[in-house]
């Protein structure tokens, strides 16, 4: 077919326009960077890189490199948000404690290629002035998830489950406190054996205490 002035206009813009892009992935991507290197430490042409992406299109999806790194934020936020509303859910405190640190524990320890690890911990220990909005967002999501703790420990306590005059704030506190610790001793290469073995530890010490 004979090629018109047109048909090379098309070839052109085509080559010229960036490559489709899964988000998702793209965002898992970054977030393995992030969770690795830190958000200083990672460079705009480390994430094009990796993405597969030219910087004008890193742009124009994310907007900038602290838009990315805030949405890789927000999509790992949410999954510990859903773990904390479904192990609340459970009928008992100790089987809802029980869940919320076993299943953060298997979270924060999946699969090199398919999660980055616990991207919120690494995210908190940023403080450039860039995180500013994805720590005020996870901020936000922990006070929110310890809110769900701290009201399921007072239907625990009302209840009998726990030991009546129990201090729940205490109570709640040493939970997140163990959560917490989880998380960061994740980031630092804790098998998720030991992790596990931690997590029931700390409970046997905290029901030995504090439940009827």
């Amino acid at each position: 077919m004979e090629q018109t002035l047109y048909n090379e206009e098309v070839e052109a813009n085509n080559r010229g326009r960036p490559p489709e892009f899964d988000r998702a992935q793209a965002v898992l991507e970054a977030a393995r960077l992030f969770w690795r290197r830190g958000y200083s430490g990672t460079s705009t042409r480390d994430l094009t890189s990796t993405i597969g992406i030219s910087t004008s299109s890193l742009y124009s999806a994310f907007d900038s490199k602290a838009g990315l790194f805030d949405e890789t934020v927000g999509v790992y936020a949410q999954r510990y948000t859903a773990i904390y509303e479904k192990a609340m859910a459970a009928q008992s405190i100790s089987v809802a404690v029980d869940g919320l640190l076993r299943s953060s524990v298997l979270e924060f320890t999946q699969p090199a290629d398919s999660h980055p690890g616990c991207l919120i911990t690494s995210a908190v220990m940023s403080d450039v002035p860039a995180t500013q909005n994805a720590r005020g967002d996870i901020s936000t999501m922990l006070k929110k998830n310890e809110g769900l703790l701290r009201a399921r420990i007072g239907t625990a306590i009302d209840e009998g489950e726990i030991l009546g005059g129990t201090d729940a704030d205490v109570v709640t506190g040493f939970v997140q406190a163990n959560w917490h610790g989880l998380a960061a001793q994740s980031h630092h290469g804790v098998e998720r054996n030991e992790l596990l073995r931690i997590a029931d530890f700390s409970q046997r010490a905290m029901w030995s205490t504090y439940s009827r």
